[in-house]
């Protein structure tokens, strides 16, 4: 099961963390987390391209399945807000079709 937990900051996305594995087809194989995977890797892209702002990446464990996302304190930018919604929206499009593989919650 992929977790995707969702922080917030007066309304806005401040942070999110990505882990597990969907477990929804063989290894290399995995539509759910190759979906989960181009979605948030690329909002992260995007916000580090197009809003040239240094986010906090934590991308631990040997065997992947992690990703956590911050947006510094000093940095905060609703361009980037904006693209983490848009990350937001596309990951619940994936949750309401495979929601035995995924779990959003927010905190």
């Amino acid at each position: 099961m992929i977790e995707v937990t969702i922080k917030r900051k007066a309304g806005h996305i401040k942070s999110f963390m990505i882990k597990g594995h969907a477990g929804s087809g063989p290894y290399g194989h995995d539509l759910v987390c190759a979906a989960v995977s181009a979605i948030s890797i690329g909002a992260v892209n995007a916000v580090l391209s197009l809003c040239e702002m240094d986010l906090l990446i934590d991308q631990a464990g040997d065997e992947g399945g992690f990703l956590e996302v911050t947006i510094p304190d000093n940095q905060e930018d609703e361009n980037a807000s904006l693209l983490f919604e848009g990350m937001l929206v596309s990951l619940e499009t994936v949750e309401q079709d495979y929601g035995q593989f995924i779990s959003i919650s927010e905190k």
